[in-house]
């Protein structure tokens, strides 16, 4: 038989029954391991996980009931539910059979056994717990393709030098494993391009898994990103995969990575160096295999001089770097993106047949768009909402800056635009940070730590 690299826990008060069944099992498992007091297995499950527990049904000298093993039962199922227990007793009583099934015991072994009956018996259970774990990978993947699948696809729409650039980087990186860096300001379709890499990758029947690191708080990053097991911390009540796991085989997206701390920039790259994870609350070493991709509009290069990221990280993540030209650098393709996006909007709010005045081209053109092109499509389907006569004119286009005002000049820094952009936006929107986060296309909480880094209230 192939060798399983299975865990196995063994509890019993008998020495030599613990040294008879490691002997048995471990010709066919990774690791066995022994305990003889089942008052400490508890705190043990929850520092590492097994695929199978054997557990004896009496420790008190003379005990013949099986009380004592249904309690350790009860409890082991209580702190993991996703525990597999194969219960074992010198006394084949059917009806302490019955009672360990009932309370979540896998199966049942009479003393004294049977080597190969032994085996058998721990070989199927763990092919139990495998395929359980499959499921539960399954399901989370379900879960993250049906979200996916209700993104509308977007294709990558210009005909600028520029942006064929970017398309044909993608068409040359796209098939390979190598990591990608998309830099690019707000609004600019990152994620587009990321997704455009995984369409045309060999992953592209895999999972595309995004994460927002700007959105997740600092103390939840390790859970979010590497899962965690039952009992790790206060709220985990299962055991949970994180999203490293659940993109294994597919493209992890990892966008707005310019914003992690510096401790979790390095817990980032231990595990894109060595490929694998550690939930929260375990020791277990589970392997990882993504196509990483990530995401920023922050400078980078200037931040490693400044020593606020890791330069070690920095040119793990960019084996190839991909730049995402603004809207204000391709303005030729401004009229091509506003029809695509009135044609887009006419059908969802049932307006066919509206259409730009042709002086409302030339205002959107010599708009400075520090918003980009997420700042263009939420312009184009305002003006639509509130539009009556199916003629868009330039006076029903809401841009913050006036016709003809200038465009943002050479050397203009980035932090500056990003900062206008979000106080116009909250005051569109009167402070309503829910509506302004919205239009952003940025989760409320990335929005209030950008307000806290701006000094915007």
């Amino acid at each position: 038989m192939d060798h399983n690299p299975g865990k196995i826990l063994i509890i019993d008060d008998d020495r030599d029954i613990l040294l008879t069944a490691r002997i048995v099992l471990k010709k066919q498992f990774g690791k066995i391991q022994v305990e003889t007091d089942p008052s400490k297995v508890i705190n043990r499950l929850l520092e590492e996980s097994f695929d199978v527990i054997l557990l004896d049904m009496n420790f008190s000298a003379g005990a013949t009931s099986g009380k004592e093993g249904l309690k350790w039962l009860r409890e082991i199922m209580k702190a993991v539910p996703s525990s597999h227990v194969v219960m074992m007793t010198a006394y084949g009583d059917i009806d302490l059979a019955v009672k360990a099934m009932q309370e979540g015991a896998s199966d049942f072994i009479v003393k004294p056994w049977d080597n190969q009956k032994l085996l058998a018996t721990i070989i199927n259970v763990y092919k139990l717990h495998q395929s359980g774990k499959e499921i539960e990978d399954l399901r989370k993947k379900q879960e993250l393709l049906h979200h996916d699948m209700d993104q509308e696809f977007v294709e990558i729409i210009g005909r600028s030098t520029r942006i064929k650039h970017v398309l044909d980087s993608v068409n040359k990186v796209a098939k390979t494993e190598a990591n990608v860096l998309i830099l690019g300001e707000n609004g600019t379709g990152k994620e587009l391009i990321a997704r455009a890499l995984h369409r045309a990758s060999d992953r592209a029947d895999e999972i595309f898994v995004s994460v927002d690191l700007g959105a997740i708080p600092e103390t939840l990053f390790e859970s979010e990103l590497f899962g965690h097991v039952k009992g790790a911390f206060t709220d985990a009540r299962e055991d949970r995969s994180g999203r490293f796991e659940v993109a294994s085989g597919g493209t992890l997206f990892l966008d707005e990575i310019g914003n992690l701390s510096l401790p979790l920039q390095a817990k980032l790259l231990s595990a894109i160096q060595n490929r694998v994870i550690n939930r929260v609350g375990s020791s277990r070493e589970t392997p990882i295999d993504i196509r990483l991709i990530s995401a920023t509009n922050m400078p980078l290069y200037t931040m490693v001089k400044e020593r606020s990221f890791r330069e070690d990280l920095l040119y793990r993540i960019n084996t190839v770097e991909i730049k995402i030209p603004s809207l204000r650098e391709r303005k030729e393709d401004i009229p091509l993106l506003t029809d695509h996006f009135i044609a887009l909007n006419a059908r969802k709010y049932k307006k066919e047949g509206i259409k730009l005045q042709d002086d409302s081209y030339q205002k959107l053109k010599e708009y400075a768009w520090p918003g980009n092109i997420r700042e263009l499509q939420h312009v184009i389907e305002r003006a639509i909402i509130l539009d009556e006569s199916l003629v868009i004119k330039p006076s029903d286009l809401f841009i913050s800056r006036p016709a003809g005002s200038p465009t943002v000049p050479t050397g203009f820094r980035m932090d500056d635009v990003e900062s206008e952009t979000i106080q116009q936006s909250l005051e569109r929107h009167h402070y309503n940070i829910s509506r302004a986060a919205e239009e952003l296309g940025m989760a409320r909480t990335t929005l209030y730590r950008k307000m806290t880094k701006y000094g915007i209230s």
